[in-house]
């Protein structure tokens, strides 16, 4: 087994980076909240935001990324939860398991 990332991994953990800076992560979800501004004095938000990502985030055997649009989605749901003090509309709360550092 190898110790390093695979392509898919590595590449996925890349664009949600760009997605966060870019400020079009989870769209549409997000649309309209400016959680650049709301975390950029909260660097442990973004921190538990990335960390979500990574919990969720499911590799197959060769290490790829199967399920990287639903762990995206997740990181947003805390985004939003954190900027708007609820949970969007239809999505669930977060696990203890999905906030965890490790």
């Amino acid at each position: 087994m190898s110790s390093h990332l695979s392509q898919g991994a590595s590449g996925a953990i890349r664009r949600f980076a760009g997605w966060v800076a870019g400020g079009s992560v989870g769209h549409p979800m997000l649309e309209g909240i400016d959680y650049s501004d709301e975390l950029k004095d909260s660097p442990s938000q973004m921190e538990t935001c990335f960390a979500i990502f990574a919990n969720v985030l499911e590799l197959n055997d060769q290490g790829d990324p199967i399920n990287e649009k639903y762990a995206q989605r997740r990181g947003a749901t805390f985004l939003y939860q954190y900027c708007t003090g609820k949970l969007p509309p239809g999505e669930a709360d977060l696990e203890f398991w999905e906030v965890e550092f490790y």
